[in-house]
């Protein structure tokens, strides 16, 4: 399946809604309130900054639950409150969306402060068949894994802190409680495939290569260089999974699940859906255990 690549009137709708609200604007957007207004990437990290800010911070999700950050173009009212926010906190690993829109986002709100979450975090190489490798040398799937979820949880603190000095204290307090929850969600996932290490885990798109490394898995991913594989490419898989004795195939709402089928069809495996895009981070991540452990 060929990935859809935004071209030049998707570029000049950004730019063009983008200058609109800076034209328009006329009071400071920092200046009402003690409330804040921050944007962030994807859905998972909307949970991290609320666990956070509480009811302190709105959070502007750029690309919202169901979307494809591949292909997704930011709605006008999403760029609107984007030009008010007082900082982007980004997933900074590679993720195509941000190596699309990033310049022009920071372009219509100069003042923006850019919070990097993935600072910290150890990437992993991309290898040739994944198709990522064409925008990033690195696997930009940080975040589902829980224990990169609380580097990134901590890089978001900081960045709070840092634009909203008042609230610092009841920020540090936050983190705390909810990084303990991911502390618990790493040990019990731990705990349920502790079995599972050095085993092989077949999945639709190439999502899980942290989650992997960090409980000894390896992911075998049915998509091939962001395409459906070949009928040579799937028999391959098919035989692979079959040898290995795979019973859960792991798909996300986001791609096709055709082939997912056909090869649980033939090696009478279940197909099960988990979406790391998901709003409910912590329950999606403890979903995949839950699946697995089921083989």
């Amino acid at each position: 399946m060929e990935r859809w690549k935004p071209g030049l009137i998707a570029v000049i709708t950004v730019v063009s809604v983008a200058a609109m609200y800076l034209i328009t604007s006329t009071t400071s957007p920092w200046s009402s309130g003690d409330n804040i207004t921050v944007a962030v990437t994807i859905m998972p990290q909307k949970e991290f900054v609320e666990a956070i800010a509480g009811d302190r911070a709105e959070v502007v999700v750029l690309v919202p639950e169901g979307a494809d950050p591949h292909t997704y173009e930011p709605e006008p009212e999403t760029l609107r409150k984007v030009s008010e926010a007082r900082a982007y906190f980004i997933v900074g690993s590679g993720i195509e969306f941000e190596n699309h829109y990033l310049n022009k986002i920071m372009s219509m709100n100069p003042r923006m402060r850019i919070i990097n979450t993935s600072r910290g975090i150890e990437l992993i190489p991309n290898q040739g068949e994944n198709h990522h490798a064409a925008e990033s040398p690195y696997d930009p799937h940080v975040w589902t894994s829980p224990r990169n979820a609380m580097i990134m949880v901590n890089n978001t603190l900081r960045g709070l802190q840092e634009i909203d000095p008042p609230g610092s204290r009841y920020y540090q307090e936050n983190a705390g409680l909810y990084t303990e929850k991911l502390r618990g969600l790493d040990f019990r996932i731990r705990k349920a495939l502790e079995k599972r290490r050095g085993e092989s885990i077949l999945v639709y798109h190439p999502a899980w290569g942290y989650f992997c490394r960090d409980y000894g898995l390896k992911q075998v991913a049915i998509e091939r260089e962001g395409k459906e594989p070949g009928p040579g490419t799937l028999s391959m898989i098919i035989q692979e999974a079959r040898k290995g004795g795979v019973s859960v195939i792991l798909v996300s709402p986001q791609f096709s699940r055709k082939n997912a089928e056909l090869i649980a069809s033939e090696i009478d495996a279940e197909v099960v859906v988990v979406d790391p895009l998901g709003g409910n981070y912590m329950k999606n991540i403890e979903a995949i255990a839950e699946a697995l452990r089921r083989e």
